[in-house]
Order: structure tokens, then C-alpha cells, then sequence
């Protein structure tokens, strides 16, 4: 059975009245958990508010007690691994393990260049990238020091205490669907592989390629789990043409949007399942919709359960 979470843009008008009500909403109405992006602002003008990732995190922790959570994803280009591995190992003791660290190598240029932050070539980026989760996967698993003489991190005697309450720390999440950059790197590090708008068929191909890399990695691929990050609307054919005019509902659906009433909603995520996804994240962008989000757990959700 597939697992349902929520995943909002914290770019996207975030502040603490929103993403307290609809935290509280998430926990109540049967979600599986909530995440969100970590950005200081949108790829493109209007800026908005954009409540800090880590800060909402802490509270999200302490006032909830079911959902899982976290970052979709947290990028080392604007985080020192060292402080990303410390948060990230203190919010998921306060919340009782259940954090799940969604890193990234970053890719949103306006807040690099706005905010003084090197995004890199891309290469360069990914090259820095491993080497943030060398430094944060030996940290959370590892309690002796770290030496650690790279291009972009040099470390000195570098520890994580405490140690964190659940063994290894919370697990790591590498988004995205790139087979020579970002799936060797979750065959290597990770403990979930989040793809990002895809046709069942496309996310079952990719499965695959990462089975392929982690068995010769020697890792039991039943050990990562799989899931898709996708953008979600429920409402009739109607209403949902108006929401993309000009643009084939069947087409998009095809680039992996969840999109119909909700008996076609279940059909789709019932195709996900089968193509191997366990926790679809749907992307709700409305973060006032409170309705919405109740109306989608009492029509879609009741039928998964």
C-alpha cells in the first residue's frame, strides 16, 4: 500500500501561521508526513515570505507526534555539512526519530547569486556534494573523530555529540532523477531515493538502475526506500483545464502530475504502487486550502486505508 505525504514550497508564502495550521492539519487527517523545500526565495520575481527551513523544523518536532518529516531537500551549497549534520541529529531526537534528511547539492540560481552563496558548475557542485555527505553520513554513524582534507570541507578532529538517539541518525534522503550524478551518489549514501515528477513507468525504470547500482555496492536494495515527489489537483476535468489552460490533462498526467477526481486520484497512485513508489510526496500549493486538504483525506485517503 502506498504512503501518503504532503510536500508545500516554503518559497511559496511560508509563515508560521500556515505552516502551523497545516502541520496540525497533516498529523490529523491520516498523512504519512509532511516536507517541504528549503529555499530563500522563488527562482523568479515576486520574492515572498519564506519562513526559515530548520527553524519550522524544530517547531514541527515538539508539536507533533506522528507524521514523519523534513527537508525536500536541504542543500550544502548554503549549509556548512558540519551544522546541517548538528541540526539535523537535534531535531530528530526532539521529534522522537522522525526526521528524514533530504540533502541536495543546491540548483536554484537567483538565491545563490542574491544571497552570496557559490552555486558552481555543475560538476564542481557535485563534487561538493559528496563531499558534504561524506562528512554528514560519517558523523551521524560514526562517533570517532573525522579528519577530512577535501576541496571544499577540511575538518580537524571533527565529532557529533551527543550522539544521536537512533543509531545513524536520522536517514538520508537524496532527491532526484539524474542515473549518472544523483543515483550512484543514493546508492552510496542513501537510505530513500526521492524522484521527482515521473510517469510510473519512467520511476520504474529508474528503480531499477538503482537496484542495479546498489547491488554492486553490495547494499540490499530492499534497504532504500522509494518515492516520488509529484504535484497533486483533485477537482473535475472542468475545473482542472481552467487550472491549465491550454495543456492536455492526459499529457500531464503522462509527466507524472496526480491530477483528477478522486476515484482517478487512487487509480494513479494505485499505478505508482505498482511501479515500486512506497511514499508519493504530494505537492499541495495552495497553503491556505485547508479544505481541500481535509477533502482530499476523507475522499482519497479513506480508499488507501
Amino acid at each position: 500500500m502506498i504512503e501518503v505525504a504532503l510536500m508545500v514550497e516554503g518559497q511559496n508564502g511560508l509563515t508560521w501561521p500556515r505552516w502551523q495550521r497545516l502541520a496540525l492539519a497533516v498529523e490529523a487527517l491520516g498523512f504519512a508526513g509532511l516536507y517541504r523545500s528549503d529555499h530563500y526565495t522563488n527562482a523568479n520575481p515576486p520574492d515572498k515570505e519564506s519562513l526559515e527551513l530548520w527553524v519550522s523544523l524544530t517547531w514541527l518536532a515538539s508539536h507533533t507526534s506522528r507524521i514523519e518529516f523534513g527537508p525536500l531537500v536541504t542543500p550544502v551549497s548554503f549549509r556548512q555539512p558540519t551544522m546541517t549534520a548538528r541540526m539535523a541529529a537535534a531535531v530528530d531526537d526532539l521529534s522522537g526519530g522522525r526526521l528524514v534528511l533530504g540533502l541536495g547539492a543546491g540548483w536554484q540560481e537567483r538565491e545563490h547569486r542574491n544571497y552570496g552563496w557559490d552555486l558552481l558548475s555543475v560538476a564542481e557542485r557535485f563534487h561538493r556534494f559528496s563531499e558534504g555527505l561524506e562528512i554528514i553520513n560519517h558523523l551521524l554513524n560514526k562517533a570517532e573523530p573525522l579528519d577530512y582534507a577535501g576541496r571544499y570541507y577540511q575538518l580537524k578532529e571533527a565529532v557529533l555529540r551527543p550522539r544521536p538517539q537512533r543509531p545513524g541518525g536520522p536517514p538520508i534522503l537524496i532527491g532526484g532523477n539524474g542515473p549518472k550524478l544523483t543515483l550512484p551518489r543514493a546508492a552510496q549514501f542513501a537510505s530513500e531515493w526521492n524522484a521527482v515528477y515521473l510517469s510510473a513507468a519512467r520511476f520504474q525504470e529508474l528503480s531499477q538502475t538503482l537496484t542495479e547500482l546498489l547491488q554492486e555496492r553490495g547494499r540490499d536494495p530492499q534497504t532504500v526506500r522509494r518515492s516520488l515527489m509529484t504535484r497533486v489537483e483533485m477537482g473535475d476535468e472542468a475545473a482542472l483545464s481552467a487550472k491549465f489552460p491550454g495543456r492536455s490533462l492526459d499529457e500531464l498526467r503522462e509527466r507524472g502530475l496526480v491530477l483528477g477526481n478522486a476515484d482517478q486520484i487512487v487509480q494513479q497512485l494505485g499505478q505508482l504502487a505498482e511501479a515500486g513508489v512506497q511514499r508519493v510526496m504530494l505537492q499541495w500549493l495552495d497553503l491556505d486550502d485547508l479544505d481541500g486538504l481535509d477533502a482530499f483525506a476523507h475522499k482519497v485517503l479513506s480508499q488507501l486505508q
